[in-house]
């Protein structure tokens, strides 16, 4: 019991030095901008069509099971709001973040994993360059910036999926649903869901660059590390998705 206690607390506190030294690098000069900008362009690149693919599809699912439910009141001019303030809210920022860390935060890994692997992060630190500030900082910087622009894509697609359902599959009036879209709506709303990814992108970076960076055991070593960072990342955000939420709207409203 002990050494399983002794160990948790030297992973935990072998990680925490590892952000700490991430975050640093992040808020200092210099930054290689250009892994910067090539890792956020990536990572955009690759799940866009994937998490419009997924959140529109859900975004129809809101708007079939709360049309079911508001026939029974009447009140089907509050299914626009209802589907607003669920996309917005949590589901284009979470299953964005799914994507991300199931796309970027396992390439990522696997990219430190096989450096490491190589020694190619030896070798940078034998040339004198830091490799923590020159590999991994980009990259959770890039995950930090790319999960907004994701999730602004995934609340686009979301709120098209439900037009498309209780418009051109149950008939609702479209004039009625565009003008209840945002009757119960905040800007917050909106800003709360980007920072959210933002802290989402944080954790999977630092949980990705982490595994991947103290990566061992050779090529099986490098997929217990991607395999690490999905399922941790994964857990990690939706514990913060909660205590955000319960941060920005403690009253559910």
């Amino acid at each position: 019991m002990l050494t399983l206690i002794a160990g948790f607390l030297t992973r935990t506190g072998r990680f925490g030095n590892f952000m700490g030294r991430v975050v640093w690098c992040m808020i200092t000069p210099p930054w290689n901008k250009a892994d910067f900008f090539r890792h956020t362009w990536l990572v955009a690149s690759r799940c866009i069509a994937p998490v419009t693919a997924v959140t529109f599809p859900f975004g129809m699912v809101i708007a079939l099971q709360g049309l079911s439910i508001f026939d029974l009141f009447g009140a089907q001019r509050l299914l626009p709001s209802l589907i607003t303030v669920a996309v917005l809210r949590e589901l284009a920022p979470v299953l964005a973040s799914v994507l991300v860390a199931a796309q970027g935060g396992s390439a990522f890994a696997a990219e430190l994993g096989a450096m490491c692997i190589k020694e190619e992060l030896d070798a940078t630190e034998v040339m004198a360059v830091d490799a923590v500030r020159w590999h991994v900082a980009p990259r959770v910087a890039a995950l930090v910036l790319a999960c907004p622009l994701l999730d602004v894509a995934g609340a686009i697609a979301g709120l098209a999926g439900g037009y498309t359902m209780a418009v051109h599959i149950k008939g609702e009036n479209s004039g009625v649903f565009m003008d209840h879209l945002w009757t119960f709506t905040q800007p917050f709303d909106l800003i709360s869901g980007l920072i959210k990814t933002m802290v989402f992108g944080f954790i999977i970076g630092i949980t990705a660059c982490y595994h991947g960076f103290h990566a061992k055991g050779g090529a099986a070593g490098v997929g217990t590390g991607v395999n690490d960072t999905v399922v941790h990342a994964s857990l990690a955000f939706f514990v913060a998705n909660y205590l955000l939420t319960s941060a920005f709207f403690p009253g559910g409203s």
